[in-house]
């Protein structure tokens, strides 16, 4: 059970008491969302910068007392957080908490780590691009909410990496390192009172206030639309699909989690054929229609993407793409109690398997703090996917999927991935029979019609 403490300069404090080595980090309510097009990349540039040096302790003293110690330090930034943790023997606690105080707070972030870092940065950027999954989410996101701040990229543009300066470090640091944005949370042989009182003599000074107008991230709206890159001279075609799916404290998320779960993934790789549960699954195996794939279900404070990613030959994406419209219709219209069953087994099962361990449940403390505002106790959370059924299922996934403007991304050899003009000629529409339907096209204005409004009911 997590121990929970809201301290006095505003920082939230969680923690879970379970073995003889710890983790704790700090997780902010600040990444690349918080961004504007001139200082895109900053909150990744500052991760990188945070382990230079502070006024007390020098990048080599860091690194030496790190070392000694046996621990590990890290950090890590995504869209709308950045994380800084520490792995250690629970003994080491207080040192490690007086680490992460010093780095957040007394960064020295001097010019010549500033101008080395660039080119570490730039590195960074080349090995991302070589990362087709990095690089068409990248595209997904851009498109999807094209003129928004989460169609940005996390790295940000390379004539950016090339001008951030200590100005711009320094700034960001004011504006979003606040106690209210801040959670420091804790899990393995932690006492949580102890972590009270060290929090309150490391972290005290954090100020909780703003000198001017509070910076809130302003609505990202979803945009259905697409992006190919094609390059012949790949082997294989890159495709993600998504449409707008919910925010993490929407009440429909436990749902499109259930979804997300039946559709799931499967590697050629990994062996299984067509006696596999999942039907995308068994279909991909039977009729050889791509290498892999795998559904995803990405949230954000009030948006998200729930979608699916493929890799294909490139003759088999038209056959690919046709098999993943007959599952989501299926969701929408034919599914049944038993896949249900199966999909919320499965899906209570990998959540599960996701905590074993301090360090994946101190990212779930964290993670869940800033969410929701508290971490939802494992007996709630199997309630709420219990209560999903096949009519939830239908319901919810006809609200997301049916008749919604999708976003596509593709990277490859492409030539036979539907036009997307001519996709919106046409509507797809539902015919039930007897337990089974099949798709119609039928002549319609758009099938790409706008995107609903977004629903802000509280998960908790």
């Amino acid at each position: 059970m997590a121990t929970k403490r809201l301290l006095q300069f505003s920082l939230s404090l969680l923690t879970r008491q379970a073995h003889a080595r710890s983790q704790v980090g700090l997780w902010i309510d600040a990444g690349s969302r918080f961004e504007n097009d001139s200082n895109n990349g900053v909150a990744h540039f500052l991760e990188h910068m945070i382990f230079k040096g502070t006024s007390k302790r020098s990048q080599t003293s860091l690194e030496l007392e790190v070392e000694n110690m046996g621990a590990h330090l890290n950090a890590y930034t995504s869209r709308e957080q950045t994380v800084y943790y520490a792995k250690c023997f629970s003994k080491d606690l207080p040192q490690a908490l007086d680490i992460l105080s010093d780095i957040i707070q007394n960064s020295t972030l001097g010019e010549q780590e500033i101008e080395r870092e660039r080119g570490v940065i730039l590195r960074e950027m080349q090995e991302v691009e070589t990362n087709l999954q990095e690089v068409i989410f990248d595209h997904l996101h851009s498109i999807a909410y094209q003129g928004t701040p989460l169609g940005r990229t996390i790295l940000g543009p390379t004539e950016n990496i090339k001008t951030i300066n200590r100005n711009d470090l320094k700034e960001y640091i004011s504006t979003h390192y606040k106690g209210p944005r801040i959670v420091l949370a804790a899990a393995g042989g932690v006492n949580h009172d102890n972590l009270v009182k060290l929090s309150e003599q490391y972290f005290g000074n954090i100020t909780a206030g703003y000198d001017s107008e509070i910076p809130i991230s302003a609505p990202c709206r979803f945009t259905g639309c697409d992006i190919r890159v094609r390059d012949d001279d790949m082997p294989l075609a890159h495709v993600a699909l998504a449409v707008e799916g919910c925010g993490w404290s929407n009440a429909d998320n436990i749902a499109l989690m259930v979804a997300n779960t039946l559709i799931g993934s499967w590697d050629r790789s990994h062996g299984g054929g067509a006696n596999l549960a999942g039907r995308l699954a068994s279909n991909s195996a039977r009729g050889n229609l791509c290498h892999s794939f795998q559904a995803f279900n990405t949230c954000y404070t009030d948006t998200g993407m729930w979608g699916i990613y493929f890799v294909s030959e490139k003759l088999s994406i038209d056959d690919m793409i046709f098999n993943i419209q007959n599952e989501w219709m299926r969701l929408c219209n034919n599914v049944t109690d038993f896949e249900i069953q199966r999909a919320k087994n499965l899906l209570k099962t990998n959540l599960l398997l996701q905590l074993d361990g301090s360090t994946p449940i101190c990212e779930d403390i964290g993670r869940q703090m800033l969410c929701y505002g508290r971490r939802i106790p494992l007996p709630e959370l199997d309630a709420r996917i219990d209560a999903v059924d096949a009519e939830t299922i239908k319901s919810v996934c006809t609200k997301y999927l049916y008749d919604q403007c999708p976003a596509v991304a593709a990277v490859g050899p492409i030539e036979q991935l539907p036009d997307y003009n001519l996709d919106k000629k046409v509507k797809l529409t539902m015919i039930a029979f007897l337990g089974d339907f099949t798709l119609t096209p039928v002549s319609s204005s758009s099938y790409f019609d706008s995107v609903k409004p977004l629903r802000n009911d509280s998960l908790i």
